[in-house]
């Protein structure tokens, strides 16, 4: 019994950790553009990052490709994605190496946010 507190209380550690870990990096995002970002925003704002794309005006489909292009940039490092090269326009294209873990829909939030603090952290952000 002693031992399944213990790893309940780790894990509780971990996502508490994950959670302060996020809120830095909300309130560096938030001091830097004025306004708290939600999880799909940040995706937005690194997939930007990455193609360089930037346009008054984006179509939904381009915001759709930008928010992929984030989840391949943040995944890759963990295996999931391999950059296959860029096309013609200089966007990259992604291979995925790696199936994706099932996850219930917090838990696939925290995956990803995990990931992208790591981003944040490789860009020295």
């Amino acid at each position: 019994m002693a031992r399944f507190k213990y790893y309940l209380c780790a894990d509780m550690f971990i996502k508490d950790d994950l959670q302060q870990r996020w809120w830095n990096l909300e309130a560096k995002l938030t001091e830097r553009f004025g306004k708290k970002p939600d999880t799909e925003a940040v995706l937005f704002l690194i997939g930007m990052q990455e193609t360089g794309f930037v346009q008054q005006q984006i179509s939904k489909e381009q915001k759709q490709d930008l928010m992929h292009v984030a989840i391949c940039s943040i995944l890759k490092p963990s295996g999931y994605y391999v950059l296959e090269g860029n096309d013609a326009d200089g966007w990259p294209h992604f291979k995925q190496i790696k199936e994706l873990p099932i996850f219930d829909l917090i838990e696939q939030e925290n995956f990803l946010k995990d990931h992208i603090l790591l981003y944040f952290e490789q860009q020295s952000f």
